[in-house]
């Protein structure tokens, strides 16, 4: 009999057992299902979330993402604003910090605005946009959520909120002079993000993508695989499932608003049940970041908000 070595018996034998499972298992399910692979979406939070702009209450980002990992969330969604300074060897403090406690750096949420008539302030708001995206990069950050600017005609945030998010153009112009601004500024933002390999995630944040088809149309005249919807669950303030539906095709990361103790500025009844099924049904496979927005004690709110996702994009 043929001398068969040990080597060669065991890969043999290995080999025989993992096809003989093989076939067991393909012949308990059907063959559809074996290439469909579901799985949930990770679940991150927004240092805002800590914050809200609430005096006394600005939190260290590096606290925020202690809490974070303490609380279970896969990742954390910096809002620039919070940070303490931009020198990069705090950038790398925060990436460090951020990786030793298991979490992903998943979006850094940034401020701009490009709804206005004067050239000049426009590229400031460019050059500004360009260096959040070097700043990303040199985080690890695959997007930053991005604003349109609004006209600025309300005053404040807060009469800006009390008429719904809506207020009329500057006297002279018109909404096809913002939309041209807006258009113009952003591409002028894309060899740079395809550069640094980061998305331009852009929300339905007032201004010019308030609605469904503001946002949809600044998206799709730009046509570029580095710009793409950032989709606000609370920012659609009357009937929003249509709106997050039309806008889920194209989204690459959802941030979810929660309102715990009542909304700073309004309060949503949102069924993220609901939500997630749109989203799944969009193959949105992506991060969906939490933003409380409510009045409740974070330390509570937070691991309650996080427990409705996870329910619902698990």
């Amino acid at each position: 009999m043929a001398h068969v070595d040990r080597r060669t018996f065991m890969a043999g034998s290995i080999a025989a057992m993992a096809g003989t499972g093989a076939a067991r298992h393909a012949s308990e399910k059907p063959a559809d299902s074996l290439s469909q692979v579901h799985r949930g979406n990770p679940i991150a939070v927004s240092t805002y979330s800590f914050w809200r702009f609430k005096n006394g209450l600005k939190m260290p980002i590096e606290t925020c993402i202690d809490e974070a990992a303490r609380m279970g969330f896969d990742g954390v969604d910096i809002l620039l604003m919070q940070m303490e300074n931009e020198d990069n060897s705090y950038l790398q403090k925060l990436k460090r910090r951020a990786l030793i406690n298991g979490l992903d750096l998943c979006c850094m949420s940034t401020h701009q605005a490009f709804v206005s008539p004067d050239e000049a302030r426009r590229k400031k708001n460019i050059d500004l946009t360009l260096g959040q995206i070097e700043l990303a990069y040199k985080l690890g950050i695959p997007i930053i959520r991005l604003n349109t600017g609004r006209w600025g005609t309300t005053g404040s945030f807060d009469d800006l909120m009390a008429k719904r998010g809506i207020e009329p153009p500057l006297p002279g112009y018109t909404e096809e002079d913002g939309f041209k601004w807006v258009i113009d500024s952003i591409q002028k933002l894309l060899p740079k993000a395809e550069e640094c390999g980061v998305i331009l995630g852009l929300e339905n944040h007032w201004g010019m993508a308030r609605t469904p088809e503001g946002l949809l149309r600044i998206v799709n005249t730009i046509n570029s695989p580095w710009l793409q919807v950032l989709l606000d669950t609370g920012n659609f303030l009357e009937d929003p499932y249509d709106k997050l539906e039309t806008c889920a095709p194209q989204t690459v990361l959802v941030q979810a608003k929660t309102y715990y103790g009542g909304g700073l500025w309004y309060t949503l009844d949102l069924d993220y049940d609901r939500i997630a099924r749109v989203m799944k049904q969009n193959n949105f496979r992506g991060y969906v970041s939490l933003e409380f927005e409510g009045n409740e004690d974070y330390k509570t709110a937070i691991p309650k908000s996080l427990a409705v996702l996870r329910k619902a994009f698990g």
